[in-house]
C-alpha cells in the first residue's frame, strides 16, 4: 500500500486550499488518499456541514484513525477509485483532511484533472490518450500532413495512443476537429489516407476516429495540452503545421 501523501498534506497544512487549487488537485491526483470502511468493508460518509454526505479522504492512515477513530480501517484510494465510488453513491464532494487541517474537493475537478493529463472517462470506463511512436502512427502524421489541405474543413488532426485502462484495450486514435456539419469530410480523408498512404495490415494496431464539432471546442482544446502528434493546416498560406515532441 503506498505511504502517507505529504505533498497533498504540505498543502492542507499551509491552510489555504482555495489558493492552491492546483497544488490540491495535482497532490492528490498524484499521491491518493486514505478512504475510511466499517466492519463489513463499506465505505464510510461523513457530514461536514449542511449540504449532504460527503466521500472523506484522508493523507494517511494515521491521520484517517485520528479524525475517525471508530471506523474498522481505511483503504487506499487512487484518483480514478474515487471517482468510481462517487459514480456508484452519486457523491460528488470529497473532503480530504490532514492531521489539522481539510478541504472539501468537488469531484467533478478531480475528473478534469485526470482529463487534462490525459485519462478521459466515458460512463465506467476511462481512456488514457498519449503520444505514440509506433510507425501507423507517425506514417498517419506523414500522410494527414500530405493531404488535409484538400480537405479545408478539417480543422486539426490529432494521433494518439489510446488505452482503455478498465479492459486494456489498446488501438490508435485519430480525433479530428472540423467545421460545423463537416464529420464526412473526416471520414473521407481518414477513408483516402487509409486507402492510398497507410494501408491497415493483419498485424497493425486497431484504428479508431473521433470527429469533433465546434460545440465541442472544450475537447479539442484538451487534446492540444496533452501533447499529442498534431497537425494543423494554415488554408490562408497552404501551409501545414506538425507539431511533435519529436521535432522538440
Amino acid at each position: 500500500m503506498p505511504g502517507p501523501n505529504d505533498a497533498l498534506a504540505a498543502v492542507l497544512g499551509r491552510g489555504r486550499p482555495a489558493d492552491e487549487a492546483d497544488a490540491l488537485l495535482a497532490a492528490l491526483v498524484d499521491g491518493g488518499v486514505y478512504v475510511p470502511i466499517d466492519d463489513q468493508g463499506s465505505v464510510v460518509f461523513i457530514g461536514v456541514d449542511d449540504t449532504g454526505p460527503v466521500l472523506p479522504g484522508y493523507t494517511s492512515e494515521a491521520v484517517c484513525e485520528r479524525w475517525l477513530p471508530a471506523t474498522a480501517g481505511s483503504v487506499f484510494c487512487d484518483a480514478l477509485r474515487l471517482l468510481d465510488i462517487s459514480g456508484h453513491t452519486g457523491v460528488e464532494t470529497l473532503a480530504v483532511f490532514a492531521a489539522e487541517q481539510w478541504a472539501k474537493v468537488p469531484l467533478p475537478l478531480v475528473a478534469a484533472t485526470l482529463r487534462g493529463r490525459g485519462l478521459r472517462t466515458q460512463g465506467e470506463q476511462t481512456l488514457r490518450l498519449t503520444w505514440s511512436t509506433h510507425p501507423v502512427a507517425v506514417a498517419l502524421r506523414g500522410a494527414f500532413a500530405a493531404r488535409i489541405l484538400a480537405y479545408p474543413a478539417v480543422r486539426t488532426v490529432w494521433i494518439a495512443y489510446a488505452r482503455w485502462t478498465e479492459s486494456g484495450n489498446e488501438h490508435l486514435m485519430v480525433q479530428m476537429a472540423v467545421d460545423e456539419g463537416a464529420r464526412p469530410a473526416a471520414q473521407q480523408l481518414l477513408e483516402a489516407v487509409l486507402a492510398q498512404d497507410v494501408p491497415l495490415g493483419p498485424e497493425s494496431p486497431g484504428l479508431a476516429l473521433r470527429v469533433l464539432e465546434p460545440d465541442e471546442a472544450d475537447q479539442a482544446a484538451e487534446l492540444d495540452r496533452l501533447g499529442l502528434d498534431t497537425v494543423r493546416p494554415d488554408h490562408a498560406t497552404g501551409r501545414v503545421h506538425i507539431v511533435s515532441r519529436e521535432f522538440d
